[in-house]
């Protein structure tokens, strides 16, 4: 569960432990002052392991790449490289928190097999 007052314009990433797999969220809030949220491994470069994001300013970097994706762009922008979204669909939002399903988490599961290694 993410607590929605904790997130800034300053991207926090939770670490979450699926069947022996590590996964990284992460959640920024967006200058619109909604709170994005993401995987922490880019859609293109996942499999080699350095498919993650560093923030630099207003801007995710890709560690493998080095693709700048906005923060603002975050949960909106989809295909290529950048952060896999984690859309409405996918998760409980309300004024306080966001909570993203043990069953959604585990079908990612499979982006996150060489992640930061």
């Amino acid at each position: 569960m993410i607590q929605t007052g904790d997130i800034t314009e300053k991207a926090k990433f939770y670490t979450v432990e699926i069947d022996g797999t590590r996964l990284e969220v992460l959640a920024v809030r967006a200058s619109d002052n909604t709170v994005r949220t993401a995987f922490n491994t880019c859609q293109v470069c996942y499999s080699s392991g350095r498919g993650y994001y560093v923030q630099e300013g207003n801007f995710l970097v890709c560690q493998n790449c080095g693709n700048r994706f906005g923060t603002d762009d975050v949960e909106v922008t989809r295909g290529g490289c950048n952060p896999v979204p984690i859309t409405e669909e996918n998760k409980t939002v309300t004024e306080t928190t966001i909570t993203i399903s043990k069953e959604f988490l585990s079908k990612a599961k499979a982006i996150f097999a060489n992640w930061k290694r």
